[in-house]
């Protein structure tokens, strides 16, 4: 069953959606982009005659209640959004009964954070993780799980995955609650069926020359996701923090910037696959350093210096902090040409101007290779910032709303939420 094909006249659609949207001091939304990510689907449900049943997580309050993420603060913003008079709120998801049953067609529901009940993530609370206590408890946890996504279940007719930002996690909301409904009942919306699409089409439906660019600190966090794309790119870029591991290991002098010196022999090991594999390998030649960044500020302290070194040639006192000229001119050229193109964290510490160039001109380079035919999708936080702040996020094929989920997913790893759903 498809969103599209499915008429919800007369039905309760209870729908899973990430509004897990930052506030400020006062509880005011200061970026609506995920509550407009979900509207196609919400609408949908509303405009079919249906009445909707909205739940979805706000931080981290790690299965207690915790007022400053409430989404009864979010409520009238929703409405808005939707262009409803109201949305009713549920207080506590787990007796909701009530209020589900109570609403009529056009109306809407929002419940409570999941994430005030344990049992949405499903992890024992109290119990020291390694002892025969946490063993217990955690099968103890799994059996009040599927309790708490059965009675989720109760409140609907069909029921809507629409949150890819949580799809790679086995959650009462976005996995378990599935094996509720029957096939003909159970759906993704919009935004998910987008999101899959685009994995799809950097993984399977690959036009070439594939390039993908992969920015971070840490060479550990991504060596799963290098490791499946060097079976099918044709050029992959390794920028940002990462480089240095990568110059270290090869005796090069890199100062004080960021490096896992016990990855010196997996960076090694990745040149070689990707030399075994065909793939051209292209990492910083130049770095733009500072000798005191403020990294909590995202300035340059007052006295600081910022020079031009070779990646492998960095003075003792200076730290790398951004692609240099000649190696943005390299990202660039890599790009140029590209059909299928993937970029996952920045080169550099783009949030200070001083350190914008290396991702700007990666950035740039994808826009250009995207106007001329390309597919490119921009996933991550960071990459997706880059975007906004350049100006490019109209220049590009698709952005990705999920960080952790995308991820996995590049990583070949099935996603719970999507399987849950496609069986």
């Amino acid at each position: 069953m498809t969103i599209d094909n499915c008429k919800f006249e007369g039905q309760k659609v209870i729908v899973r959606v990430d509004f897990n949207v930052p506030l400020n001091e006062n509880g005011v939304i200061t970026d609506d982009t995920r509550i407009r990510g979900a509207l196609p689907t919400l609408k949908k449900v509303l405009a079919d005659g249906g009445a909707l049943i909205i739940m979805s997580h706000m931080g981290k309050p790690k299965g207690k209640v915790n007022p400053k993420l409430s989404l009864g603060q979010i409520k009238d913003a929703v409405a808005k959004a939707l262009g409803v008079a109201e949305v009713k709120f549920a207080p506590d998801c787990a007796k909701a009964a009530d209020a589900a049953a109570a609403l009529q067609p056009g109306e809407v529901l929002l419940l409570e954070n999941l994430r005030f009940y344990p049992e949405e993530e499903g992890k024992p609370v109290g119990v020291e993780k390694g002892t025969p206590e946490y063993d217990e408890a955690k099968k103890a946890m799994k059996e009040s799980q599927k309790k708490f996504a059965k009675t989720l279940a109760s409140y609907a007719d069909c029921y809507i995955m629409d949150a890819f930002g949580t799809a790679h996690r086995k959650h009462a909301s976005t996995a378990v609650i599935a094996d509720y409904f029957d096939a003909d009942h159970k759906m993704l919306g919009y935004l998910m069926e987008k999101e899959v699409q685009a994995v799809d089409n950097v993984l399977s439906n690959i036009k070439r020359p594939f390039v993908a660019i992969m920015g971070g600190s840490k060479v550990s966090s991504k060596i799963g996701i290098i490791e499946n794309l060097l079976g099918k790119v044709d050029k992959l870029i390794l920028c940002g923090g990462m480089t240095y591991t990568f110059s270290k290991a090869h005796g090069g002098e890199i100062g004080q910037s960021i490096v896992e010196l016990d990855k010196l022999d997996v960076a090694l090991e990745v040149e070689k696959k990707a030399k075994e594999n065909g793939v051209e390998l292209v990492l910083a030649d130049d770095c733009v350093c500072c000798t005191d960044y403020d990294f909590k500020n995202f300035a340059v302290k007052e006295g600081a210096k910022i020079e031009v070194y070779p990646a492998n040639a960095i003075p003792a006192e200076f730290e790398g902090l951004d692609a240099g000229p000649e190696s943005s001119k390299k990202f660039a050229a890599a790009i140029d040409g590209a059909k299928t193109i993937l970029w996952n964290g920045p080169a550099g510490c783009f949030e200070c101007d001083a350190f914008t160039d290396g991702s700007k001109a990666i950035g740039e380079a994808i826009a250009k290779a995207t106007a001329e035919g390309a597919f490119s999708l921009i996933g991550g936080g960071d990459s997706v910032a880059c975007c906004t702040k350049f100006g490019l996020t109209d220049k590009v094929s698709y952005i990705s709303t999920g960080g952790g989920a995308l991820l996995e997913a590049i990583e070949g790893k099935v996603l719970p939420g999507v399987a849950a759903i496609k069986g």
